[in-house]
C-alpha cells in the first residue's frame, strides 16, 4: 500500500501499527478488493496526507469520514478533490462557510493541497472504499488505524485544532486530550445538514488559537489565480 509514500516522520511513530495483527489482515483484505474491484483512491494516494503534513507540522486535524467513491474524486486527503474535478457539496459548504468567517474568495477548484503543506492534516477515518459503495472498507481495520493516529497526536503533540464536523467525526473526541488542544465541533458540512454548519466560525477561531499560543496561524485562502470573489 505504498507505505514508503509516508514521510519519515511518521513513519517512525507508526512503525508498530504496521506490524499489528488488525494492520496485516486490513492490508490482506485490501489485496483481495483490489483483484475483484476498483478501489479509490489510487494506491499510491492512500496515504498521501501523511505524505504531504508531516507528523512534525501538524497545527489542525480535519476528520473526514469516507474517501469520496466517485470516479477521479479521492486522492487521499479528505474532502478535498483534484483540480479540473467538479466541486462536492460538502466542500462547496465548506467554502461558503470560509467565505463569511474568513472572508476569504470561493476557490474555482476543490484541491486543498495548500492547507495540507501548512499543517493542516485533512484525515479520513477510513482510508479506502470500492467505487460506488460508500462505507464499502469500515470496519475493516482503518479506523483502529487512523484513531491510533489521533491518539498519537494528542498524546505527542500540544496546541493542536482538532476540527469535528458532524455526528461520526465528534464520536472521536474521547481520544483528544482537551486540557492542552483545542476541540471545535459543529454540524456536517453535507447538505443534508440543512445548512446547520454555517456560522460555525472555525476557521477564524483556529487561527485565532494558534496566534494565541505563539503558532503560525493557517492561510485558508487557496491560490489567488484559481479564485473569484462572489
Amino acid at each position: 500500500m505504498y507505505l514508503q509514500n509516508i514521510s519519515k516522520s511518521w513513519e517512525s511513530h507508526l512503525q508498530k501499527e504496521f506490524k499489528k495483527s488488525y494492520f496485516i489482515a486490513l492490508t490482506d483484505f485490501l489485496e483481495s478488493e483490489k483483484s475483484t474491484h476498483t478501489i479509490f483512491p489510487k494506491e499510491q494516494d492512500v496515504f498521501k496526507a501523511f505524505e504531504l503534513t508531516p507528523f512534525d507540522d501538524v497545527k489542525v486535524v480535519i476528520i473526514g469520514q469516507d474517501p469520496y467513491h466517485g470516479l477521479n474524486q479521492a486522492h487521499g486527503l479528505s474532502f478535498s478533490v483534484n483540480k479540473g474535478v467538479k466541486v462536492p457539496p460538502s466542500l462547496q459548504n465548506i467554502f461558503k462557510e470560509l467565505h463569511t468567517d474568513n472572508n476569504s474568495p470561493i476557490p474555482t477548484h476543490g484541491n486543498l493541497i495548500k492547507w495540507v503543506q501548512q499543517g493542516v492534516l485533512l484525515l479520513n477515518a477510513t482510508l479506502t472504499v470500492r467505487e460506488g459503495l460508500p462505507g464499502s472498507h469500515q470496519k475493516k481495520g482503518w479506523e483502529t488505524f487512523t484513531d491510533a493516529v489521533i491518539n498519537l497526536i494528542s498524546d505527542e503533540k500540544e496546541r493542536v485544532v482538532f476540527l469535528l464536523w458532524g455526528n461520526y467525526a465528534k464520536t472521536k473526541s474521547p481520544l483528544i486530550d482537551a486540557s492542552k488542544h483545542l476541540i471545535l465541533e459543529a454540524a456536517h458540512p453535507s447538505p443534508l445538514a440543512r445548512g446547520a454548519f454555517f456560522g460555525s466560525k472555525h476557521f477564524s477561531k483556529t487561527n485565532a488559537y494558534l496566534i494565541a499560543n505563539h503558532i503560525k496561524p493557517i492561510d485558508w485562502n487557496l491560490n489567488e489565480d484559481d479564485l473569484f470573489s462572489i
